[in-house]
């Protein structure tokens, strides 16, 4: 699902992969975890979203264009920790498998605390959602400034423990739980295979309508 939304950028095919989530999300019985995850990333969301659409708009030449909107409009029922271990049995080098886990791990933590530095700034007197556009912009200088520095100091923080640990010390690395593949297991496999190799073919030979497109 993952590979599938990277290889579209246009919001139709991708509304359609975030409702495929919902069997998964209920199946798997994890709907508190999903809707906790995407309210967490929702302030790294809104970031991305106006950073792209500034630069599309600079590019632009200062105009609003619907498609660069929709190219601005651009993950959960497995957690890290068995994430990473079914990387590693996949034969990903640990050094990936343990960056890529680390990130995603950390993605709701910082959007918690990006929103903790959002509401102490706000009982301080700090206001947000007033002024135009740029105004706003820069009104989140507070809240980026202390977040930024409390990601340095998380990673430092992070190399000192790995450090503690001998992190890197043996190649041969034994894992506390082992991962086996039962039947569903295999339908899902098959069903996440299938969806893949649809969205190829409608990469390579369906023609995605824009919104504008669409519209217009």
């Amino acid at each position: 699902m993952f590979v599938a939304a990277i290889l579209f950028g246009s919001i139709l095919p991708l509304t359609a992969l975030f409702l495929m989530q919902f069997p998964f999300v209920f199946l798997a019985r994890v709907q508190r975890q999903w809707l906790r995850s995407l309210r967490g990333a929702l302030f790294l969301a809104v970031f991305i979203f106006f950073t792209n659409f500034i630069f599309s708009f600079i590019n632009a030449g200062y105009v609003i264009i619907a498609s660069n909107v929709e190219f601005a409009v651009f993950f959960l029922t497995t957690s890290p920790d068995l994430l990473g271990l079914a990387l590693e049995e996949s034969h990903v080098p640990y050094e990936f498998s343990f960056a890529f886990t680390t990130a995603v791990r950390f993605v709701p933590v910082l959007a918690e605390e990006a929103q903790t530095i959002m509401d102490a700034q706000k009982a301080r007197g700090l206001e947000l959602e007033k002024g135009n556009f740029m105004k706003r912009i820069r009104n989140y200088i507070p809240v980026l400034i202390p977040l930024i520095v409390s990601a340095i100091r998380r990673s430092l923080e992070l190399a000192e423990a790995m450090e503690s640990r001998a992190w890197g010390a043996t190649k041969k690395r034994t894992n506390l739980y082992g991962l086996t593949l039962h039947k569903g297991d295999f339908v899902l496999l098959g069903i996440t295979m299938a969806i893949l190799v649809v969205a190829f073919y409608v990469l390579l030979f369906v023609p995605v309508p824009t919104l504008t497109k669409l519209f217009l």
